[in-house]
């Protein structure tokens, strides 16, 4: 390796970028134990496993299995954590901080194991202390369950921005769901997607701990009455039905293990669990009845299709989590206070998405019903500790409630919303007078037909901050879909772009990768990503561009490895491996791929000898299960792949894989042997997206379109590192209104080719008609995500990708300052910036923790 180049300083990245890099905790992380400690450390994990074995499992060597095994270790890794764990709660009370609640329906933490081990930097200790017993360490990290307690990248980002929040030494409890069955388990039979309940509790959790001492009380259904009071008229909720929440707490690590903050789960119990009288009648089913229908509020996560569907156990799972959530904050802040007032100086409650805004109602009611505050004290505490998130710009995927399962349900809640709405509607024409359309568009209570509950606006009126996750979101927010509300109040609105852990997702999931990273320019991109630009001069070097592309080959290895043990199918890493990983929508346009994918068979078939980059087309996706379009599109993968795969003609040239039950684990394996990422989008649909910052760091270079935060990596890596193709969000909208996808069809041969190989069953010979759902969809029912208007730019782009890869060294170097230019897109920066503009929140040292 020659000399190293100087590194970029700080100022120099202040010129280019604006932005000065993020001071590194690195100096303050305790070295990883060596010689007499690393031994010590290594025979108390071994020490603490055999007791959990024998003692908490009643196993020993001869009748444990290696689940077993693996959750005594777990457990064992447990213990070494929870005084840490203990300590940070202590110091926190102590010193009375402000802390950030953290609100999210979803989190998708996938596995633990390998995670808590590499933030608290005992891997080679685990290693060694499960090798001396005769262990393989990546046997055991494989026997773990991923916790599926989200649908997509909605719980993904709040899994990374909770280690973010740790490793930051923010002080932060988050809270959610503890729903027994997670996102479902999907399998293939015949191409057609499966669903099978997730049971990831089945077996057990190690990570979490019951708290049955902090379980709360929620109600539904009722009647308000007003009732004479020392101060006038109060509102009483009454006959109304209870339900226990009880709360199961994870702890959550920080890189370094200085901070370890709470994930809080909430589980629904019944109040009266078994009525002994109606058992001694004879009743045995009614003895329980309560019990049923209390638990089934927690049974299972919601599958996401990004189009609402007002259904009663959603609300009532949403107001279950909220007053759940909300009980508890308020517990925390009346240990140590007693002026009201100080509430904002005490607690932020981010809220994040729509799911959450009973957040402001049910806070509102605590307030007053319960505290005696009134309407404007309250008003004013609810307004400056809340904070709402923006997570999508599909007008159908905004949440609204109908009234009357309000008013059946939760009809103290609703008596609050219309008054907060009367008194905002009072702000609005005081503005604007006379404006009845304005009016109408910003009420909170949409009067179009039958009365429906808008909850994001209920969020937007509610909360100080309102904030969309990427550049170009948040001006469509403003500018189209929040366009009345921004102009109202334009200093409630500001951008947080999104970012993931480079924990997970690097120093995890990438360790050869990560561990050339370090021997070049040292660890403190662990905790710094900005550092990750010092990577830059050497993409000119050939030496270190041979050895990122044997870690990328090596990787590349792994995965062809999992596609032959989870779908027979034999694919080469000398082939360049083009991925599409994200939930089934018709927005992400993964039928996009697939129609590229048929016109590039076509080819082939037209002239066997064309010329081309052997490709491997690799695909993950759960579809929900009432989404029709989406099951069938993944229906329409597996008929091209089953095509594709087995015709002779084509040898290698081409392979299609799609890897079920696509999740975190098998995302940790995907993500670093992508050379090319597939985020192709309609412009203006996509909010942020996360896969995208994934595949950038871990060296594949990303086809898209400007949308989301693709916008954002392109002015990182510059138009020479990264592939660009379609029409702008403002092109978009100018051409939907004249847009015919006939238009594209009857003047386009080749597309019209692919068009016809689907419609005439070729691709479904035993099942004919199967895809006419499809070809209607397009062009006849106006391709509302207008695949054919970008169609013809992608595949042009896509031999722009042709010809780049067959330059193994320019490939290599658009890689590498991939990589080099991802330092952005770190949820640390993120959660920096939440904390200093919305939050004013301030870390506590870990280092000082007290013991």
């Amino acid at each position: 390796m020659p000399t190293r180049k100087k590194p970029v300083s700080d100022s120099t990245e202040m010129k280019r970028t604006g932005r000065r890099t993020m001071k590194s905790k690195d100096t303050v992380l305790r070295p990883p134990a060596t010689g007499d400690e690393a031994a010590e450390l290594v025979q108390e994990l071994r020490n603490s496993f055999e007791h959990h074995l024998r003692r908490t499992l009643a196993k020993d060597r001869y009748t444990a299995t290696t689940r077993d095994r693996y959750y005594a270790f777990a457990l064992a890794v447990r213990d070494r954590l929870i005084e840490r764990w203990i300590a940070t709660q202590q110091t926190h009370h102590n010193r009375q901080v402000k802390r950030i609640y953290y609100l999210s329906l979803e989190f998708l933490i996938g596995r633990l194991l390998e995670h808590n081990v590499a933030n608290l930097r005992l891997e080679d200790t685990c290693r060694q202390a499960m090798a001396d017993v005769g262990l393989k360490w990546d046997d055991l990290v494989e026997q773990e369950v991923d916790a599926g307690l989200g649908n997509g990248g909605l719980g993904r980002l709040a899994a990374c921005f909770i280690e973010s929040l740790a490793t930051l030494d923010f002080p932060s409890v988050a809270y959610g769901l503890r729903y027994d069955f997670g996102i479902f388990n999907q399998r293939i039979v015949n191409g057609y997607q499966v669903e099978v309940p997730d049971e990831w509790l089945k077996l057990g959790y190690p990570w979490e701990i019951a708290h049955p001492e902090f379980s709360f009380q929620v109600m539904f259904e009722g009647r308000v009455e007003s009732r004479p009071g020392p101060k006038g008229s109060e509102w009483h909720w009454v006959d109304s039905k209870a339900v226990v929440g009880m709360p199961h707490d994870l702890p959550v690590v920080g890189y370094g293990g200085h901070t370890v903050n709470t994930l809080r789960l909430w589980s629904a119990k019944a109040a009266e669990e078994f009525d002994l009288d109606d058992f001694n009648r004879g009743s045995y089913v009614d003895a329980v009845a309560n019990k049923v229908l209390a638990e089934n509020l927690t049974k299972v996560l919601y599958p996401n299709d990004n189009v609402f569907e007002g259904k009663e156990l959603r609300l009532k799972q949403q107001y279950f989590f909220v007053s759940c959530s909300i009980q508890d904050i308020i517990r925390r802040f009346k240990k140590d206070n007693t002026d009201w007032n100080l509430f904002p100086s005490k607690a932020f409650i981010q809220l994040n998405d729509t799911h959450p805004s009973l957040v402001i109602p049910e806070l509102m009611r605590l307030l007053i019903d319960d505290e005696g505050l009134g309407w404007d004290q309250a008003w004013r505490i609810t307004n400056a500790s809340t904070g709402y998130t923006n997570h999508t710009i599909l007008p159908e995927a905004l949440e609204k409630w109908p009234v009357k399962m309000f008013e059946f349900l939760l009809p103290r809640h609703l008596q609050i919303i219309y008054e907060i709405n009367a008194r905002f509607m009072r702000d609005v024409a005081t503005r604007w007078p006379l404006d009845e359309d304005r009016l109408r568009r910003m009420s909170i209570i949409d009067e179009g037909g039958e009365k429906y509950v808008r909850m994001a606006h209920l969020a937007i009126v509610g909360t100080c901050s309102v904030n969309g996750v990427a550049k170009l979101h948040t001006e469509l927010l403003k500018k189209v879909v929040l366009k009345d509300f921004a102009e109202l109040w334009p200093e409630k609105f500001n951008n947080k772009t999104n970012g993931i852990t480079p924990r997970r997702w690097l120093l995890n999931a990438n360790p050869g990768l990560a561990a050339l990273i370090t021997e070049l320019i040292g660890d403190q991109w662990i905790t710094d990503l900005d550092q990750l630009r010092k990577l830059g001069p050497f993409a000119d070097d050939p030496v270190f561009r041979q050895r990122f592309r044997a870690a990328k080959r090596k990787n590349k290895e792994l995965l062809a490895e999992v596609i032959a043990r989870e779908t027979g199918i034999i694919v080469s890493p000398d082939s360049l491996f083009d991925v599409q990983v994200k939930r089934l929508h018709e927005y992400k346009r993964q039928l996009l791929l697939v129609l590229y994918i048929i016109v590039l068979y076509d080819r082939l078939k037209k002239n066997p000898a064309l010329d081309i980059v052997p490709r491997t087309f690799i695909f993950g996706a759960k579809a929900a299960p009432g989404y029709f379009m989406a099951k069938l599109i993944i229906k329409l993968i597996h008929q091209v792949e089953e095509v594709i795969n087995r015709d002779p003609q084509i040898h290698d040239k081409m392979k299609v894989v799609f890897l079920p039950n696509y999740r975190v684990s098998l995302a940790q394996r995907i993500i670093p042997a992508a050379d090319l990422s597939e985020q192709i989008s309609l412009a203006g649909t996509e909010a942020s997206g996360t896969g995208n910052m994934k595949m950038q760091l871990n060296g594949a270079v990303t086809i898209g379109t400007l949308d989301g935060a693709n916008v954002e990596i392109l002015e990182e890596v510059g138009d020479e590192n990264i592939f660009i193709f379609g029409m702008k969000s403002e092109e978009v909208e100018q051409r939907r209104s004249s847009y015919n996808p006939r238009d594209v069809y009857n003047s386009d041969e080749e597309i019209r080719q692919a068009f016809n190989l689907i419609e005439k069953d070729f691709f479904s010979l035993l099942e004919p008609g199967i895809f006419k759902p499809i070809i209607q969809s397009l062009l006849d029912g106006g391709d509302h995500y207008m695949l054919l208007a970008d169609l013809r730019d992608y595949i042009q782009t896509q031999e722009r990708v042709d010809a780049a890869y067959r330059d193994v060294e320019r490939w290599d170097r658009m890689a590498i300052l991939n990589v080099a230019r991802a330092g952005k897109f770190s949820s640390d920066r993120t959660i920096k910036e939440y904390a200093s503009e919305i939050w004013h929140l301030e870390p506590c040292d870990g280092e000082k923790l007290a013991t």
